[in-house]
């Protein structure tokens, strides 16, 4: 008897994490997700912030076969001249301020950020890194280095050194910034933190003293990009500019790319001292950089990003009189879910689990749960899940 999937799951596959329950999905479409009974699920974190476009947009899939049908893998990133590469680059400049205008691409968010913090060393000839409390930013070494939670990385220690962290919002904190400082790492919006929004005037005043110590500021945008937050990219809904821009997650429309984005006079400076100073072989696949054009252009032209912030808003109406709901934090069409303790908050992903809804629970806020579904969600389709998730969660009101 041959083995089964599940069963090849369980022996072979290596997890983070133990999911005795895990579902198994055959297809999926939109905001749907389907088993192997056919049953429809609801995407509500979209992959976490991946499916920005939906599951297989009629508009990426087209492109993924196109450049399938042309080439695939050709040469280590940045030897030969690739349009998918060049046409993506571009069309991501055209929609960037002037001073982010050059594009590395990478493979991953954490490569994106790997990728930064190397870029802001040999800019500035410094070595020490500030990053927030609280922040996530990827599993690689470097990354995991500016993670702002010591309960996933203390196992991995020595990590890299010259590391210090900041409070997200704390206005006093900016001051410890000095001219010794290469590079700060910040989110626009705290996502693992449970979706924590900046204070009015926090962000431009952390560019400023970047500004007066000549230290470069990396957004990582990765999760909070491509209309996720009813604008193109985080940051401008907060009156600042990066010196550098990580991406991934949303960009390739379900497909794997990241970046990080700068000048062209910073980024050029991987160029020497030492030569090939960033490289990658699988980074700018011709046929991530042809979806992600694809996905692009599908948030570009389809106007998605502008029914973001009316869509995020129907969720936040229908759901704020719930009674075991404490709080809801929210930019676009993402939100967190505070209930008043983990206990609650793992019942409440259970029942929703149990009527096919998919969420998920944030890293370092174990009382909140988030909800993010595909931008290309109808208002019909909010309305359903609405229905469907009161109900889920007067459950646990019940018990």
């Amino acid at each position: 008897m041959p083995i089964s999937n599940r069963q090849l799951y369980y022996q072979h596959l290596a997890s983070p994490a133990f999911v005795p329950e895990a579902p198994e999905f055959s297809s999926a479409e939109g905001i749907y997700l389907y088993d192997n009974d056919n049953n429809p699920w609801v995407d509500l974190v979209s992959g976490v912030a991946v499916s920005n476009v939906g599951h297989r947009h009629p508009r990426v899939v087209e492109a993924i076969k196109n450049q399938v049908d042309k080439y695939m893998h050709l040469m280590v990133y940045g030897e030969f001249i690739q349009a998918p590469q060049v046409q993506l680059a571009g069309l991501l400049a055209q929609n960037l301020p002037a001073t982010l205008n050059s594009v590395y691409f990478v493979n991953s968010g954490s490569e994106a950020n790997e990728g930064a913090l190397k870029l802001a060393k040999r800019v500035t000839g410094r070595s020490e890194i500030i990053a927030f409390e609280n922040a996530y930013h990827g599993g690689t070494q470097g990354a995991l280095s500016i993670l702002g939670n010591e309960a996933m990385k203390y196992a991995f220690r020595p990590l890299l050194p010259d590391i210090r962290f900041l409070k997200f919002n704390e206005w006093g904190d900016l001051q410890k910034i000095t001219s010794k400082t290469a590079a700060v790492v910040v989110e626009s919006v705290q996502a693992e933190a449970g979706i924590v929004l900046p204070q009015n005037g926090w962000l431009p005043a952390l560019r400023e003293r970047c500004n007066e110590t000549g230290t470069l500021l990396i957004l990582d945008d990765i999760q909070m990009g491509f209309g996720r937050t009813g604008k193109l990219f985080s940051f401008e809904h907060f009156d600042f500019v990066p010196d550098i821009l990580t991406l991934a997650k949303g960009m390739g429309g379900g497909m794997p790319i990241g970046a990080f984005i700068a000048s062209k006079e910073l980024m050029n400076q991987l160029q020497f001292q030492p030569a090939l100073g960033h490289i990658t072989t699988f980074g700018g696949h011709p046929v991530s950089c042809a979806a992600a054009k694809a996905s692009l252009e599908v948030l570009l032209n389809e106007h998605l990003v502008e029914q973001v912030e009316e869509k995020g808003m129907r969720f936040e109406e229908a759901l704020k009189n719930i009674p075991v709901i404490k709080e809801i934090r929210r930019i676009g069409l993402m939100l967190g879910i505070d209930l008043k303790d983990s206990t609650l908050c793992q019942s409440a992903l259970q029942s929703m689990f149990k009527h096919r809804l998919i969420a998920d629970y944030f890293l370092f806020n174990p009382t909140s749960f988030r909800i993010a579904p595909p931008l290309i969600i109808t208002r019909e389709q909010i309305d359903q899940i609405i229905h469907t998730l009161t109900i889920s969660l007067n459950k646990i009101i019940e018990k």
